[in-house]
């Protein structure tokens, strides 16, 4: 070998050693994961090795195989929330020059490990407000747990606690989910750790009302009688072969206890929630733009139809991806993506599987007469991209971003959304300056981006912005939103 050769050899080789190197020591220090999906993952490492050889099945119907799978991956979750309100306040603790003291509360639920390596999907309300958050695996070990993501619409949220080699629960398919199939819900009602109730599937897209009072709220819940109560939610509802299902949201119940009827969030809607959360650390809600509503006996009468099923077009929004795709009232929309809808429930989840920009077919009734067509969803804004949680966006003149963590505590605020290079547009014609923090628009609270979007989505007229400035000092102003 000459000179020139050695020389370059040498070079290459430690070219080689070097990009080796760096490789390394990113995925030795970085700690973000290098998925963005949980069932991807899953499919990766799980292994048909947990269930204990030693343990005998008895004859006959039992729930002994799916309960021995799934237990060890059903979490207790243990948060502590603090009131932001200055009313708590010891008067004499200003007097004597003592620190600020917020009153404590302590809640508790449930969560279900979905990956090796420490993500959690629980319910938003375990989570809401929590300033702490303390999970307990069912080896009695504890771990202090961070917040990913959350979202209201669903009730869903994903945490994070630094472990791995964990348990968890394989995804099931939900949308293959019989009524009258034998389920499990897993949970820890009333502190009771690691308990396992079982029952039928009583119902599927099942709408109890509960998310009503949130904007854009999915209720399609699979309905089971297998006993739920506080505790449970955030919990795993699993099939006999020990396939997540759904999570135990809510129950039907005048006392607050059991009475007959619990309801879970389908792992359809799950699955995509947590990749949203876990990718952008908001979920992507993407829309047809329409108002939509049951088509039942009775307005299938006050139509002149023969159609008693399916989901009655009531009106289309200007310049949304329905119009865009030819839909148009007093259409009635019978399937999504080839997969039938009978109900509002139903087609309200086969959308929000979707992001901005995914293209769905949609199957409607026309004059008697079946259509389909391709529509290009979008977000709330009316827009074919996604964002993410921390995105700065433009919106009316001005840069929006969410509020650093430092500011927050500062101000004693949950969220919020800030406006920077606010420059010619409806927020300088409000006298609104730089730095202003939206943390209320017309009394709704507002704590991200999403948050924002979802209430200025379709606003027309005058609109009530209330927030604060950095140093401190509270605005209001009144903008006419078009």
């Amino acid at each position: 070998m000459n000179k020139r050769n050695f020389i370059l050899a040498i070079f290459m080789a430690s070219l080689i050693g070097a990009v080796i190197a760096i490789a390394g020591f990113s995925l030795f220090f970085n700690n973000e994961p290098a998925y963005d999906s949980f069932e991807e993952r899953q499919n990766l490492k799980y292994k048909n090795i947990r269930f204990d050889p030693d343990i005998e099945i008895p004859e006959g119907p039992n729930f002994v195989y799916a309960a021995t799978l799934v237990t060890p991956g059903v979490v207790h979750i243990k948060t502590v929330k603090e009131a932001s309100s200055s009313r708590y306040q010891n008067p004499f603790d200003e007097f004597f020059n003592m620190p600020r003291r917020m009153p404590q509360q302590e809640a508790s639920g449930s969560g279900v490990i979905i990956s090796d390596d420490g993500f959690i999907a629980t319910n938003y309300h375990v989570v809401e407000g929590a300033t702490e958050i303390v999970v307990t695996l069912d080896d009695n070990r504890k771990y202090n747990a961070k917040l990913v993501g959350e979202d209201p619409t669903t009730d869903l949220a994903l945490i994070k606690i630094d472990e791995s080699n964990l348990v968890f629960i394989k995804y099931g398919d939900s949308d293959n989910v019989l009524v009258g199939e034998w389920v499990l819900a897993v949970g820890n009602p009333f502190e009771l750790n690691s308990t396992v109730t079982a029952g039928i599937v009583s119902a599927k897209a099942r709408n109890i009302n509960i998310l009503r009072s949130r904007d854009y709220g999915i209720e399609s819940f699979i309905q089971t009688d297998a006993v739920v109560n506080s505790g449970n939610s955030g919990g795993a509802l699993v099939n006999l072969q020990g396939e997540l299902i759904g999570i135990n949201t809510a129950i039907a119940s005048p006392t607050g206890s059991y009475t007959g009827y619990s309801f879970a969030v389908p792992v359809s809607l799950v699955k995509k929630v947590m990749d949203d959360l876990l990718e952008f650390g908001a979920v992507q809600r993407a829309l047809l733009g329409i108002s939509i509503r049951d088509l039942d006996a009775d307005l299938a009468t006050e139509l002149g139809i023969k159609e008693t099923s399916g989901v009655y077009v009531a009106s289309v929004n200007i310049g949304s991806s329905a119009e865009e795709a030819g839909l148009k009232q007093n259409d009635i929309i019978v399937a999504i993506n080839e997969s039938h809808v009978k109900n509002v429930a139903e087609l309200q989840e086969h959308v929000a599987r979707n992001r901005p920009g995914d293209r769905i077919k949609v199957t409607f009734l026309r004059d008697g007469k079946e259509n389909t067509v391709t529509a290009i969803l979008k977000n709330i804004m009316g827009e074919e991209r996604m964002y993410s949680r921390d995105a700065i966006m433009e919106i009316q003149g001005a840069s929006v971003n969410a509020v650093d963590n430092d500011l927050k505590k500062k101000l004693d605020i949950e969220g919020g959304v800030q406006l920077n290079n606010i420059g010619s547009g409806k927020w300088k014609d409000a006298g609104i300056k730089d730095g202003f923090i939206i943390t209320s628009i017309d009394k709704r609270e507002i704590k991200s981006i999403n948050d924002l979007m979802s209430a200025l989505a379709n606003k027309t007229g005058g609109i009530l912005i209330g927030g604060v400035y950095p140093d401190g000092e509270e605005g209001y102003y009144g903008i006419k939103w078009d």
